[in-house]
This record gives structure tokens, sequence and C-alpha cells, in this order.
């Protein structure tokens, strides 16, 4: 048992006891965030701020520039976000729950090209392109870039993209040492496919496409 928790935990041994709690409300945080997004509730944009305004100040100490992008950005996101989704459309209605536009879908591939041209002279310029983990990183941030974006948008495609980052995001914190966040990513692939048939079941019983 001890060796299965070294395997798992040893790496905090090394961390200040701050660290380490600030990294769990995190990742509490972060998991109230996907859990209000499920639901499709205004919440997951201010317990998002949350997670991600500590995960910016553990990553950048940690020189983990490429998360600390991402959560950055999810951090502008949100707000952003938190907007769209409390924007009136009508007199009664705030913006719904809807499918990409053909218009939009060139907006994402941009933003995802964009992203790892970006994440790429980031690393070489910091001389952060140096291992396996990097080309992981920057695949991972245009992935997240564009999930965050269409969440955002209110578009249920967003799932999608968080499901495939969720997934290659599991093994690769746990490589890095962050096991907490690493569980914190198996608990959100399990939400966002929750996620993305609840919002499936609402688009059927409410088509919209704006």
């Amino acid at each position: 048992m001890s060796q299965i928790f070294d395997f798992l935990f040893g790496q905090y041994s090394e961390y200040s006891t701050l660290d380490i709690s600030l990294e769990v409300i995190a990742v509490l945080f972060g998991i109230a965030s996907v859990f209000f997004a499920w639901f499709n509730k205004i919440w997951v944009y201010p317990t998002g701020l949350i997670s991600t305004s500590i995960y910016v100040y553990l990553l950048l100490k940690w020189s983990l520039l490429g998360d600390m992008m991402i959560n950055a950005y999810y951090f502008v996101m949100s707000i952003y976000g938190w907007y769209i989704w409390t924007r009136k459309v009508d007199e009664t209605n705030t913006t719904p729950i809807s499918r990409t536009t053909s218009g939009e879908k060139k907006i994402e591939f941009l933003i995802f090209i964009g992203t790892l041209i970006f994440v790429f002279v980031v690393y070489r310029t910091f001389d952060k392109w140096n291992d396996w983990t990097a080309y992981v990183d920057t695949l991972t941030t245009a992935i997240f870039f564009v999930g965050m974006w269409l969440m955002a948008r209110r578009k249920i495609e967003n799932w999608i993209f968080w499901i495939i980052g969720d997934i290659i995001s599991i093994p690769l914190y746990f490589y890095k040492g962050f096991t907490f966040t690493s569980f914190q990513y198996v608990i959100f692939t399990f939400m966002a496919i929750q996620g993305y048939l609840a919002w499936k079941k609402s688009l059927d019983k409410n088509p919209v496409t704006v």
C-alpha cells in the first residue's frame, strides 16, 4: 500500500504545504466549474475563475509555461463567457445552446493553428522545446483554446474538444508529477461526456443555430 501511495503522491514530498493545498483547492473549484457547465449554469465562470487564477500562479512558479498559458487564457475567456452567457439576445432570453456555424468552424481552425504556432514560439524563446511533453503541451493547449472559446459561445461542440484534451491530459499531468490534477482530468473526462449528452438532449428539444 505504501508503495502505491509513494508512486502516486511521492513527488509531493518536495512541495510546500501551501502549494499542495492550493492545487487541491484549484482542483475542487475546477471540478465545480465543469459540474456547473454540465448543467448549463452560469456558476461555471466564477468557480472557473478561482481555479484558473490559482493554477496560473502555481504553473508559473513551476515554470510550466504551456499549462500556465492555458489557464491564463481560461481566465480571460471565463470573463468573456460570463458576459456572453448573461447577454440578452432579446427582451427575455439569454444566449442559447447551439451548434457551430460554418463561419465559427473557420474561426476554430484559425484558433487551433494560431495556438500551435504561438506556443511553439514561446517554448523556443524560453528554451522549453527540449522534451516530448512540449509537443503534447502544444497540442493540448490548442485543443483547450478552441474548447474554451466554444464554451464561451455556448456551442455544444465544446464538449468534444474537452473530452479529447482531458483524455490526453490524464497521463501527461501524472508524468509531470501532479497526481491531484491528473485525477481531476479523469473526473473531467466523465463529466465532459455527461455534459455533452445533457446539452445534446437540451438542444434536441430546442434546436437552435446562431
